[in-house]
């Protein structure tokens, strides 16, 4: 922000407290900050409502509309490690989903992602970013899987916000592979065909994204001009090895949350609006 720049035009360092995300100039400003926190409300954890707690991680919503300053200045931390951040300002249509680290000492942020409370076209996830220091501990699929969890609450579809970033795909490949391989090979039942429909009705995941993972994975086969997935029994216990679903997993029982009242009947993205399965895209499982 151009109001802590001062006479110099750049500082050398910039203080943030964990809890509000206020910027500080000087490590002195920051501890009176910290001080006077903890003498008054004592509000050890970002703002919003806590939505989800396993173990010890926990989710917060945040508004943007309603907490302007700290999502504001959220966006300022994500510019840092995202070379394609751009919104930072505009936080009104957002909501941030803030996962922290509990600790004796309160809720420690390590990572979060937005999305748009409505999205013309889909999208359950505008950027993402898990905080350098706590990187490679699974948090950014954490992530990923999260928003897909908010999509089956709220009966929908979702895709994250496209042309995604070279960062973005490589987080979100390995989730589509090992999701769609885990479904098949534990979730389909007695099942020996389905629909892509079918899989994106139980999973959330976009039937454009999930084919684009079984073309991935080698599973979409194209016999007299039709598309066929073909999954054998033992070939998916070959790829269920190869695309592990990784720790930590999200508790869907874990999550109260109540998304936003709208049309079903209008929303082309609910899965109530979805046509039944279709012969052309079944999948043979033997």
């Amino acid at each position: 922000p151009k109001e802590l720049l001062r006479d110099k035009g750049m500082i050398d360092v910039l203080y943030v407290d964990e809890f509000s995300l206020n910027f500080f100039t000087r490590k002195e400003e920051l501890l009176r900050h910290q001080r006077k926190e903890l003498l008054g409300r004592g509000q050890r954890h970002p703002p919003g409502n806590e939505i989800y707690r396993c173990g010890n991680l926990s989710m917060f919503e945040v508004d943007g509309f309603e907490e302007r300053l700290y999502c504001r200045n959220l966006c300022y931390i994500a510019k840092l490690f995202l070379d394609h951040k751009t919104l930072y300002f505009d936080v009104d249509p957002f909501l941030f989903y803030v996962l922290c680290e509990l600790d004796e000492r309160g809720y420690h942020p390590v990572g979060y992602y937005s999305k748009e409370k409505y999205s013309d076209v889909g999208y359950n996830l505008a950027c993402i970013l898990t905080f350098p220091s706590h990187q490679r501990k699974g948090y950014g699929r954490f992530l990923i899987a999260f928003s897909y969890e908010l999509s089956k609450k709220e009966e929908k579809v979702g895709s994250p916000e496209k042309p995604m970033s070279d960062l973005g795909q490589q987080a979100y490949i390995p989730y589509w592979t090992s999701t769609i391989v885990d479904f098949l090979s534990n979730h389909s039942g007695d099942n020996n065909s389905m629909s892509i429909m079918d899989i994106a009705k139980k999973t959330s995941i976009m039937a454009e994204d999930i084919i684009f993972a079984l073309n991935t994975l080698e599973l979409l086969k194209f016999v007299n001009g039709v598309y066929f997935i073909y999954a054998e029994r033992a070939h998916l216990e070959e790829l269920e090895k190869k695309h592990p679903v990784k720790e930590p997993r999200v508790d869907p029982s874990k999550l109260h949350w109540t998304p936003y009242i709208n049309d079903v009947k209008r929303d082309k993205f609910s899965i109530s609006s979805k046509k039944p399965s279709v012969e052309a895209d079944l999948i043979s499982a033997h």
